[in-house]
């Protein structure tokens, strides 16, 4: 844990030292986290901010740190003899933590300094650092105020963090209130009620978790990690009947001994094995016999008819509500799980808004313990639960007023500066509206563009608005910022509305709806007023092409940008060509006119899908230009994209000049890169339809069909890319392609 943690650190662009034992167990301990995925690194190169040394030699090196994070074995007794020499080695003023995920924090600084317990806290980062938002801190009642607020600045605005201060209780927040549900779910398991299918069937994106639901996020976990912090959550309670919740199964207990400890062990709660063909194949422990049997399919109707529920409090409502397993296994478990957080959340929380946040960060749930109960209603869950459960106060003045919710909204932004579309739309700032996306006044002068469609597609609703953003900020503001709050910017084009109107041969439809997202792009670039986009998540084909036309990009730390319509047997045809030509050109070193090297790696950016893992890796790529930036905090990108908006128009931004006479090669760039296709054809590497793919994006990056080199407009690749699009659409693999991605998810090789 303590290498990825100087991952995400190095991530951020802060240099750290990480100590170990020995120097070859410290170096050890970087090299497996460099080999992990998913990847706690933002780039290939960004683990070289990492040195590493051993104890003996490096706790000199401590009176270097501004901050020092121990993250060694959950035992007291060690991490306070080595919190010993820390304070014997550190300098005056040094903040000093600790990442311990349950051990009382001031335990650990019995005996420290004066100045040591000032600035010593709880630093409780959740794994993996770089993919779970949440960093529970824990102060003591010794420290002091402006460390508190340092760090909880520093984790915020560097380090991506959503901070939520706990109470130093036994296993703080978050791990406290998700082993109370887990345990119940272990005790149907170990009754024989459930299969362990059935539960992660029911307990996972059914009711707004992670799609690894309970047992598969237990072996990646660890399933002896689970044991650990059961006996420390047991061992530390004061109260003797909160004990008895959290014990486990004598079945898990026996999986431990037996080293069914997880994904780490090649076996858990799941063992995933090679079958007599060779193929890859999942077993599912039978808790009856420790020994696996070939997994299930579950069918629960409540289940699949809660599919086509989008909201996700709706849907969680109506399967408690439901009268089959799943209703019936919420109503056991789930009920009892959110008394028992009402219950004890005031001692452990400063409010029932930081138990939501921090399950929502922490563990990846859609709503928190309190936002589900609302959902469901207050009297139904106590009505569920046992009786033996007292109301708990949270609840009592809700009920006494016939209330049957805690809150009458949702939760609100951590912050004032965070979620600000969010909260520009709920002071009633929509400007304009349709199905697929919305203009809405960010204030300051600034206008936002926000998709809203499934999977923020881009449809002719999107285009509309788009253009019509232009129209309005050009109009009465000072810039445009085009953004979402969703979990995806844009997964791309809407590839259902391409593959009916082809199989209805519209091609002049198709025509029409080419030419109108290209004119939106192409507005976009050279409009009146800075346009800033802001990526998050997936930003994907049509949705990468709207970030290339930016004046700037403010893309969010984890955007995963890609020019990837080749997967469905197309070409970038709403700019993303045109532009990815261009940048190209502009990569030409001083004195050279060799088009073909930068041309070669735009082609394999564009043949290969190529997809950033991080915005730093779009960088990387060529996505985003050096001009361009990323926010670490998701919730702060908006923000962050307002305030860049907002200073290219005091810096007086002026429109760029439209290019019309861009360098391009002709025959001495498409040659060699046909012939490359070709090779790859011959080689068996690609099937017949890359290769006629390929060729036609050989022949775009040459700029047409040309003999000799020269220079030409960006209509003139726009109409290249438009017509190449047009003539791939209407192959019957491509649509075959098309047909498969939306059935599946995933690319078709024909």
């Amino acid at each position: 844990m303590g290498a990825q943690i100087a991952a995400h650190f190095a991530n951020a662009g802060v240099p750290s030292l990480l100590l170990d034992v020995t120097p070859e167990a410290a170096a050890e301990g970087l090299k497996r986290a460099r080999g992990l995925k998913p990847d706690p690194f933002f780039t290939p190169d960004t683990w070289k901010l990492i040195t590493t040394a051993g104890f003996d030699e490096g706790l000199s090196r401590l009176a270097e740190a501004d901050w020092i994070l121990e993250a060694v074995v959950e035992r007291l007794d060690i991490k306070r003899a080595l919190l010993e020499k820390v304070d014997t080695a550190r300098r005056v003023g040094s903040i000093v933590s600790s990442n311990t995920s349950g051990i009382p924090i001031a335990a650990l600084a019995e005996g420290r300094s004066d100045d040591f317990r000032r600035h010593w806290l709880g630093t409780h980062f959740f794994n993996p650092p770089r993919y779970l938002r949440l960093l529970e801190i824990i102060p003591t009642t010794e420290t002091s105020a402006a460390v508190i607020e340092t760090v909880s600045q520093f984790a915020d605005h560097r380090l991506g963090k959503g901070v939520v201060l706990a109470k130093d209780s036994p296993n703080f927040i978050g791990n406290h209130i998700a082993l109370y549900g887990l345990v119940q779910l272990l005790a149907k398991v170990a009754a024989g009620e459930y299969t362990i299918e059935e539960i992660d069937a029911i307990t996972g994106p059914a009711i707004g978790r992670p799609g690894s639901a309970t047992f598969r996020t237990l072996d990646l976990a660890g399933v002896d990690i689970l044991g650990h912090v059961i006996d420390n959550l047991h061992e530390r309670l004061d109260d003797p009947v909160a004990r008895t919740h959290f014990v486990l199964p004598p079945f898990v207990r026996q999986m431990i001994e037996r080293g069914q400890t997880g994904e780490k062990a090649g076996q858990g709660f799941y063992k995933r094995i090679k079958n007599t063909s060779g193929e890859s194949e999942i077993l599912t422990l039978d808790p009856a016999t420790l020994e696996y049997r070939p997994r299930e399919s579950p069918k629960i109707g409540s289940v699949e008819a809660g599919k086509s529920i989008a909201d996700v409090g709706e849907r969680i409502r109506t399967l408690f509500n439901s009268k089959d397993k799943a209703g019936q296994l919420l109503r056991d478990t789930l009920a009892p799980a959110l008394v028992y957080t009402a219950q004890v959340a005031p001692a452990i929380a400063h409010s029932p808004d930081d138990v939501d946040r921090v399950m929502r960060w922490g563990f990846g749930w859609e709503l928190g313990p309190f936002e589900i109960a609302d959902a469901i209603g207050i009297r139904e869950v106590l009505e569920a639960a046992p009786k033996a459960n007292a109301v708990p106060e949270l609840w009592q003045q809700a009920i006494a007023a016939g209330r049957n919710r805690l809150r009458d909204s949702e939760v609100p932004p951590a912050a004032a500066d965070l979620q600000i579309l969010r909260s520009a739309k709920e002071r009633s700032a929509v400007v304009r509206k349709n199905a697929g996306a919305s203009l809405v006044d960010l204030g300051d002068g600034v206008l936002a563009v926000e998709f809203h469609s499934k999977m923020n597609a881009i449809g002719g609703d999107t285009i509309q608005m788009l253009q019509e953003g232009v129209r309005e900020a050009s109009k009465n503001f000072s810039a445009l910022v085009v953004g979402n709050d969703g979990l995806h910017f844009s997964a791309g084009a809407n590839l259902m509305l391409v593959l009916l109107e082809a199989q209805e041969e519209n091609w002049d439809e198709i025509d029409l709806m080419v030419r109108a997202f290209q004119q939106s792009t192409m507005a976009l670039r050279y409009a009146d007023v800075p346009v800033i986009v802001a990526p998050a998540g997936l930003a994907l084909g049509g949705g990468c092409e709207i970030a290339l036309h930016a004046d700037r990009v403010q893309a969010a730390a984890e955007t995963y940008m890609g020019l990837v319509e080749v997967g469905v047997g197309l070409i970038p045809a709403g700019g993303g060509t045109k532009e990815m030509v261009a940048r190209a050109v502009e990569q030409l070193r001083p004195g050279s006119n060799d088009l073909l090297p930068p041309m070669q790696r735009a082609f394999e950016t564009i043949g290969f899908a190529k997809t950033s893992t991080s915005a730093q890796d779009a960088q990387r790529i060529g996505y985003l230009q050096p001009t361009d930036a990323w926010t670490m905090n998701r919730e702060r990108l908006l923000a962050d994209a307002k305030a860049r908006a907002l200073q290219r128009a005091r810096d007086g931004y002026q429109p760029p000049v439209p290019r019309k006479a861009i360098p391009v090669g002709g025959e001495t760039v498409s040659a060699p890169l046909k012939l490359g296709v070709h090779l790859a054809h011959r080689a068996g590497r690609i099937s017949d339809h890359d290769a006629l793919i390929g060729r036609k994006l050989a022949t775009i990056m040459a700029g047409g069909a040309l003999p000799n080199a020269t220079t030409v407009s960006e209509q003139h690749l726009l109409d290249l890319e438009r017509e190449a699009f047009l003539s791939l659409v209407a192959e019957r693999k491509t649509q075959e392609r098309i047909a498969h991605t939306l059935k599946t998810g995933k690319p078709l090789r024909n």
